[in-house]
């Protein structure tokens, strides 16, 4: 597992990219617009995103906003989609 520490200000824009490895978008402060070509919406603070492995995204901050990224698995090797199971 690795933790990535991510600061962006207001109209900062992370292009669109895909990861090899499922990813947990944790925000802390502020909030994202997220988009994946098919779905768009919003992050706020204390809020998480589950990316799965391959799929294509972008994110951008309309205000300074903190977050966390935690990269959960190692690339390589085969991965799942994932999701939160409600009970």
């Amino acid at each position: 597992m690795r933790v990535v520490g991510l600061h962006l200000e207001p109209g900062q824009l992370v292009p669109e990219h895909r990861n090899a490895i499922p990813v947990a978008l944790i925000v802390t402060a502020g909030s994202l617009q997220f988009d994946d070509g098919v779905r768009r919406g919003e992050v706020a603070a204390g809020e998480m995103l589950l990316i799965n492995p391959g799929e294509r995204h972008t994110y951008r901050a309309e205000m300074t906003t903190s977050a966390y990224l935690v990269y959960a698995g190692l690339p390589g090797v085969r991965s799942r989609p994932w999701t939160v199971r409600r009970r």
